[in-house]
């Protein structure tokens, strides 16, 4: 399985070309070094008045690693998942100019991918499966694959499509059967094409007999779920809360954010978190020259975009969603500063947790006032390997946790335990009473 992006962006299908990526990033660029140059200056970003949902702002200690590997990160792989969206960001438009756009896009992939400019994730969003946009939606989907095959060009891995505002699983299971009968069509392996499921009606959390409803649409999908995303705004929104009011920090978020862990926990399908819809947007642009105090308001209104992102990413992180949405190229800064300062700043704690419980050879330990037993060995496991995935840790710094790079890469704290238990001195056995 791939790994799991820490975010998707999302753009409208029409502004998609083969080097979107690539220009996300060095816009993102532009507003590091106008707005955060070097690591002060993102401390002070991040850090100025911080909210009180951050536990502490950018700390000085990790502000020159977190800034340096900000930079390195939006020149080498800027986006990690991107989403060619064909629903709020396309809009309704003519039949006809959305039928181009599905194909033009399909052109675009098939050149990105000949040139190598993807990023290492892609997927659609299809306007949804109600009465009034089903057909649309599956025509859109059918020429977008049939345009790719016919340019010879094969879907990018862990190809998905997006399926918005479910309120049933019936619209999962049409949307599995058109995939089902287009990938036979076009000569394509059974299943290669991954649905998505956005979480964001009432309906699609919570069923009309109380239960909660997520697994049920999983288990529609077919076996092509691979990542559920919450969908904050239409989710608040569905149920009257004021627009003000309608952010990630809401307290229905968190307990829908809870109701989608205890229900797939363990199922294998991924969490994405929602969007931070308040934008680092700059007031005073165009090309004319800007006045010293209209450049001071920029910065103040980039800046506290910026912080607000960065809390909403933190407390995904610190809830244990390690995906969610950016909706500009900005927030790309303030993305990759929260997700490097939270491995960051875990590591020794993680890293002396670690390396003492596999020098115990897996048994129970306490480590200072924590105590660690196999299950936390493998969330340990992973905050190395998510840290490693993102660009967060060097292997030199997850080498600080004791195991090799080749145990890394197993991916399974038992795995781990049962290979060094091959080398480990066995007790001698008991005898008598």
């Amino acid at each position: 399985m791939q790994k799991q992006p820490v975010h998707t962006v999302v753009g409208g299908a029409h502004l998609f070309r083969r080097d979107t990526a690539a220009k996300l990033g060095r816009i993102a660029a532009r507003y590091l070094d106008r707005y955060a140059a070097d690591p002060a200056a993102l401390a002070h970003a991040l850090g100025n008045r911080p909210r009180p949902e951050i536990a502490e702002a950018l700390p000085p200690e990790t502000a020159e690693a977190v800034h340096r590997r900000v930079r390195a990160k939006l020149e080498r792989e800027p986006v990690e998942c991107f989403l060619i969206d064909f629903e709020d960001g396309f809009g309704a438009r003519p039949e006809a100019e959305e039928d181009e756009a599905a194909t033009a896009t399909a052109a675009e992939v098939a050149a990105g991918a000949a040139a190598g400019s993807l990023p290492p994730s892609l997927g659609i969003r299809i306007k949804s499966l109600s009465e009034t946009t089903g057909g649309r939606a599956l025509r859109t989907l059918e020429l977008f694959l049939a345009a790719l095959a016919r340019t010879g060009g094969e879907l990018p891995d862990g190809f998905t499509v997006l399926l918005p505002k479910i309120v049933d699983a019936g619209q999962v299971e049409r949307l599995a059967g058109a995939l089902d009968r287009l990938e036979a069509t076009l000569g394509l392996p059974e299943n290669r094409v991954g649905i998505d499921l956005m979480i964001e009606t009432p309906q699609s959390l919570v069923a009309p007999d109380g239960r909660i409803a997520v697994p049920g649409l999983v288990a529609a999908a077919g076996g092509r779920c691979r990542t559920v995303h919450l969908g904050a705004y239409d989710l608040t929104g569905a149920v009257a809360v004021a627009a003000e009011a309608q952010t990630l920090g809401h307290p229905l978020c968190d307990m829908a954010r809870q109701l989608l862990q205890l229900s797939l926990g363990g199922s294998g399908v991924r969490l994405a978190d929602g969007a931070t819809n308040v934008l680092p947007v700059e007031p005073h642009r165009g090309t004319a020259e800007i006045s010293p105090a209209e450049r001071a308001e920029n910065a103040a209104v980039v800046h506290e975009a910026w912080r607000l992102h960065y809390a909403d990413v933190r407390r995904s992180l610190n809830q244990g969603f390690y995906q969610s949405w950016d909706l500009h190229p900005a927030q790309l800064v303030s993305r990759y500063a929260a997700v490097f300062s939270f491995f960051l700043e875990g590591l020794d704690a993680a890293a002396s947790r670690l390396d003492r419980f596999v020098s115990a050879a897996g048994q129970a330990v306490l480590t200072g006032s924590v105590f660690d037993d196999e299950a936390s060995g493998q969330g340990l496991l992973n905050f190395f390997l998510r840290g490693l995935a993102s660009g967060a840790l060097t292997a030199e710094e997850a080498a600080r946790s004791g195991l090799t790079p080749a145990e890394l890469e197993t991916r399974s704290f038992p795995a781990i335990l049962a290979d060094r238990g091959k080398t480990l001195p066995q007790r001698p056995e008991r005898r008598g009473g």
